[in-house]
């Protein structure tokens, strides 16, 4: 009979000694498998789009999310080409400094892999693949709980993985599905205490806020992203319609697109109508705060409730604001510590602007949505933290590692 605990528990054990054996590979070997599995990818891709086609045909799945959940021909394409960018990043594994005490002692401080890293994770099955190929390029295992409607997708996309894996001689459970989506399941995975080392959710504030507060392992907070853009009273105000345009419509299902709009009152008559204009080419609902819908009186009234929404869809509260400080006090008061921009010709504003916002990335003058490991220059993410211990922002290979210190000596006692 089928035993739910004895199901994630043993399959989190497996991948806890995976990991041991991932660990001490070179960076060859994990290359080689990581290009085996980009190909196995392309090669099954009939098989993959069979599967996302039944993912997609499954009523209930919400619009927005049909978009993020689809894959065909090209996505899968790409979706290798992600694996083989990995594969040509360098290997965070191993390095480091080395220093002689006064004493003899000869220190070396090299990164090593984190372990085994579980994630859990809404929707894309992308992230599935991203996540396998970054775990193993840096020594980790990683076991995996998608969304209930990716279930499908992943399931092949696992098991292709793990098929590559194997022709390369490694341990399977080096990439580990869990193959079970009720919240039962998920509660388990979060209390697997000294099998899995780091946890990192990724999705909506409910799935992280559930994640952070019921897991017995160590979580890295990542995604949730109610992210603002203040228009300051001495901004460009064509640079301001472009950035903010660009912020919301580009790809607004994504962390690190813009959910709230800020315009100080000296500028709000003449700026609103001209973003008004620019965004009803891409249909952005716009929800205003009193002040804002006596400038575009067509537009609905913002909550509270707005303001703390992450939309992940064309919809953007927008408030008129007194000063600076008023500002920077609402984005304290709603953000999620993600992504925040000002746009200003002010030097002055634009450091304050710095110095008062809590967030992992703090623009001036540029759009929200280059939060991104890649735009960075990291390469590929596992995700983005917002919190502040451990990594930062765009978390790349080195936020999967952490530090061990090596010791040679020849008889130093204390």
């Amino acid at each position: 009979m089928y035993d739910l605990t004895t199901y994630i528990t043993e399959l989190c054990r497996a991948a806890k000694s995976a990991s041991r054996s991932l660990a001490v590979l070179s960076a060859a070997k994990k290359n080689a498998a990581l290009e085996r599995i980009a190909r196995a990818l392309e090669e099954n891709g009939a098989e993959i789009i069979a599967a996302n086609s039944v993912d997609m045909s499954e009523p209930g799945v919400p619009p927005k999310m049909l978009d993020r959940l689809k894959l065909d021909e090209n996505r899968i394409r790409a979706i290798a080409a992600a694996v083989r960018e990995v594969a040509a990043l360098p290997d965070p594994v191993g390095g480091g400094e080395r220093w002689v005490r006064p004493n003899g002692l000869i220190i070396t401080r090299e990164r090593v892999p984190l372990g085994v890293v579980a994630m859990i994770y809404e929707a894309r099955p992308n992230v599935t693949v991203d996540a396998a190929s970054l775990c193993l390029k840096t020594g980790n295992a990683c076991v995996l709980r998608g969304g209930k409607e990716a279930i499908n997708t992943n399931r092949v996309l696992a098991g292709v993985m793990r098929s590559a894996l194997a022709e390369e001689d490694f341990d399977p459970a080096c990439i580990s599905l869990v193959d079970d989506v009720t919240r039962e399941g998920t509660a388990l995975l979060m209390r697997q205490r000294g099998l899995i080392d780091v946890l990192i959710p990724r999705g909506g504030a409910a799935l992280i806020k559930s994640v952070v507060e019921n897991a017995a392992v160590p979580v890295i907070e990542t995604g949730a992203g109610n992210c603002h853009i203040y228009i300051d009273k001495y901004a460009d105000l064509d640079m301001a319609v472009s950035v903010a345009v660009n912020a919301k419509a580009s790809r607004p299902s994504v962390c690190n697109a813009v959910e709230t709009l800020l315009v100080h009152a000296e500028i709000a008559e003449e700026f609103l109508p001209l973003f008004a204009a620019a965004a009803a080419r891409y249909n952005v609902e716009l929800r205003g705060c009193e002040r804002t819908r006596a400038i575009l009186p067509g537009i609905n009234a913002a909550s509270d409730e707005d303001y703390a929404t992450e939309y992940n869809d064309f919809i953007l509260a927008v408030k008129v604001v007194d000063s600076e400080d008023e500002a920077i006090e609402h984005i304290n008061k709603y953000g999620t510590m993600h992504s925040e921009a000002i746009i200003t010709r002010d030097l002055a504003a634009a450091e304050l602007f710095r110095r008062s916002v809590d967030a992992a990335a703090v623009y001036v003058n540029a759009s929200t949505r280059f939060t991104d490991g890649g735009e960075f220059g990291f390469g590929a993410e596992i995700g983005i933290s917002t919190q502040k211990l451990h990594a930062r922002g765009p978390m790349g290979l080195a936020a999967l590692t952490t530090t061990r210190y090596l010791v040679d000596g020849n008889g130093q006692i204390r």
